[in-house]
């Protein structure tokens, strides 16, 4: 969990440095040390606070409407550099979810508030993939699943 969540840390590090615009970049290094504060919940103590969860909703929240237009279906995780970094982020946050249902079923106790954020990261990161596809000019491409209709 802690390797994991390092190597996020880092991934939005890395995303930040690809963002021109400042605000996402002030939201990226906020969320960034948020995760390091997530980092050793599970070994020590919860550390992050609803107020902070809320914040991060309000962001997910903001962009989400900012963007909802670009998105009706399912698209491809494709873009610009900076987009594509954000799709990877939503779908590692995705597996931080996964491990963190694995880990309790396991009979360890996961605070709650560790799954509301790690699951509204993967939202938040969708959203920004999107916004910055905007913001570089960069049209979504619906994927259209042969498995789902």
């Amino acid at each position: 969990f802690e390797i994991f969540t390092d190597e996020l840390t880092s991934h939005i590090g890395l995303l930040t440095s690809l963002v021109k615009d400042e605000k996402i970049q002030n939201e990226l290094m906020k969320i960034g040390e948020l995760v390091y504060h997530i980092n050793p919940s599970l070994r020590t103590f919860v550390s992050v606070t609803e107020d902070e969860l809320k914040w991060l909703e309000d962001c997910t929240n903001t962009i989400y409407n900012e963007v909802k237009g670009r998105c009706e279906k399912f698209v491809l995780p494709q873009g610009c550099e900076s987009a594509s970094l954000a799709h990877i982020l939503r779908a590692k946050f995705k597996a931080l979810v996964r491990l963190l249902y694995r880990y309790n079923y396991a009979g360890n106790e996961v605070p709650n508030i560790l799954f509301d954020f790690a699951n509204l990261l993967s939202g938040y990161f969708f959203n920004l993939a999107l916004k910055l596809n905007e913001l570089n000019g960069v049209d979504e491409i619906e994927y259209i699943s042969r498995n789902y209709k």
